[in-house]
Order: C-alpha cells, then sequence, then structure tokens
C-alpha cells in the first residue's frame, strides 16, 4: 500500500539482524506504506528518502542498531530510539507482527507517547565499545586463570609461590647482559 502525502511523516522501523520492516505514517495516523527490507545501509537509507525532508523515525533499541542510526541521521531523519522496557506492553496484543510492532512505534512517537532511550554519540559509542572490550578481555583472562588452578588442583599439584601468575616479569639488558629487575620489595 503506497500514498502520496506532503506532510511531515512519521517512520516506524522494526529492526532484527537480517531484515527489517518499515511503516510510514501521516501525522493523523494514516498508514502511508509498508516495506520489508533486506538490512543494508543503502536500501535503508532509500527508503528513508521515500518520507520526505526531515522525517521523525523511532526504531527500538536492540542487537546492531548503531549502523541504523548512522544511516537515518545521515539522511537528515530526525532518529528517536525507543526504551525496550517501556515498549514490553505490546505483549498483550493479540496480534503480533513485525508490520504492527513498527506501526506501534510510529503511533507512539506521533502522539508523544514514546518510551525513549538516550541515542549516544559516534564518539560515546566508540568509548562504550572499548571499555566492554576490555570488561571481556578482563574475564577472559580470569576464566583463564581460574582453569590453569583448577587443573592443578585436580592433579594434586601444590605451587610454593603465593602469586602462580602474578604480574608478569620483565626481563631487561644491561651491557649485553640479561636481568629481571626487582619488581617487589627485594
Amino acid at each position: 500500500m503506497q500514498a502520496e502525502y506532503d506532510g511531515r511523516q512519521i517512520v516506524g522501523i522494526d529492526l532484527h539482524r537480517r531484515r527489517s520492516v518499515i511503516v510510514r505514517m501521516s501525522e493523523a495516523g494514516e498508514k502511508l506504506e509498508t516495506v520489508r527490507i533486506d538490512n543494508d545501509p543503502v536500501a535503508l537509507g532509500s527508503e528513508i528518502a521515500k518520507a520526505g525532508p526531515d522525517p521523525e523515525v523511532v526504531l527500538e533499541a536492540t542487537y546492531g542498531w548503531y549502523w541504523a542510526v548512522d544511516v537515518l541521521t545521515a539522511a537528515g531523519a530526525r532518529v528517536h530510539m525507543a526504551h525496550p522496557l517501556g515498549v514490553k506492553g505490546f505483549a498483550y496484543r493479540r496480534v503480533k507482527n513485525d508490520a504492527r510492532d513498527a506501526a506501534d512505534l510510529a503511533d507512539l512517537l506521533r502522539m508523544g507517547r514514546l518510551p525513549e532511550a538516550y541515542v549516544a554519540p559516534p564518539a560515546v559509542r566508540e568509548l562504550r565499545e572499548l571499555v566492554r572490550y576490555r570488561a571481556k578481555l578482563v574475564a577472559w583472562r580470569s576464566g583463564l586463570k581460574a582453569s590453569v588452578h583448577a587443573v592443578l588442583a585436580k592433579q594434586g599439584v601444590h605451587i610454593a609461590v603465593s602469586d602462580l601468575l602474578g604480574p608478569p616479569r620483565v626481563w631487561l639488558t644491561r651491557g649485553g647482559e640479561w636481568f629481571r629487575p626487582c619488581v617487589r620489595a627485594c
């Protein structure tokens, strides 16, 4: 279903990993078009272009939303992020599908009742990803250390040092001769 409409458009997107459903509607709530696209920046950009200049776009904060927000913002859309916990109220509906979810998101935005989440700018998102990645690496390191201790314990091996996996030892050279500097009090 497609209709010509010259006013400001409200767009709801039900974003998934591979495909998404986009519902465009008028400010009065009239559905103008419902489209299913493969997730691709070019496809999303061309669909949003149909909404005219400066559309209001809403999508739920879900896995992989960064690229979609960046494409929508570059296309001139004013992007709103629906908070997933605030949108949980859709669960009561008897009919639940992607087109209905996208239309409901657009309706909530249109009526001013959208529970919004913060859309971090790209620089903040990058810092958050670095912190998350470091936390993941630290968790892996801790798990590997625990595995080493567990293997030793299962074999009944007792190590005479208090810190088996302590701070890394640094070896330096002085005049061509290798030595280990004293890391702790000597």
